[in-house]
């Protein structure tokens, strides 16, 4: 008996170490950083969709828009400026004010579901307006600024770094 769990740990002992390496804000270039984050947005979205109470509503509604002033932040402060310096691209400006309003609006909307409550009207459109401003953000920040970071020749695993430690700064309300 003692052998079977032995060789169960034994086995599940790689994958936790690779899934505690994947977790890990730390390990993570800042691409994957902030997929992760937008990965996370997403399926809170989901939730809230899903979701039928209004308690779970509002509980969810706080989670995504904590998660999405931080990973707007992070951008903001450090991913945006770096790729600005380095002008991969002929475009990246333009691309880059593109996303700036983007997040100027999702801060905007953001800041009204802060100020009301599961329940109230509008508050479940409040939520899917953000869900599509988001899902085309991501969108955009795959096919064009992510690319752009990669030509940009920075250095995305110190950036990484960078991006997790102002993360966990502001998550902790810094």
């Amino acid at each position: 008996m003692a052998t079977a769990r032995k060789k169960t740990a034994s086995k599940k002992s790689p994958a936790r170490k690779a899934a505690s390496k994947r977790t890990s804000g730390r390990s993570k270039d800042a691409l994957a950083l902030l997929r992760a984050d937008h990965d996370e947005a997403l399926a809170l979205f989901r939730k809230f969709e899903r979701s039928k109470d209004d308690g779970q509503k509002q509980e969810l509604a706080d989670q995504i828009c904590k998660a999405l002033t931080v990973h707007t932040q992070i951008e903001d402060e450090i991913f945006y400026p770096a790729i600005r310096a380095a002008h991969p691209v002929k475009d990246s400006d333009d691309i880059l004010d593109e996303a700036d309003v983007e997040h100027d609006g999702a801060k905007k909307l953001i800041e009204d579901i802060e100020a009301s409550q599961a329940g109230e009207e509008k508050f479940d459109a409040m939520i899917t307006v953000l869900s599509e401003y988001i899902k085309h953000h991501v969108k955009e920040e795959y096919d064009s600024i992510f690319p752009a970071a990669k030509k940009a020749k920075i250095d995305l695993q110190a950036m990484g770094e960078q991006l997790a430690a102002r993360k966990e700064e502001l998550m902790a309300g810094g």
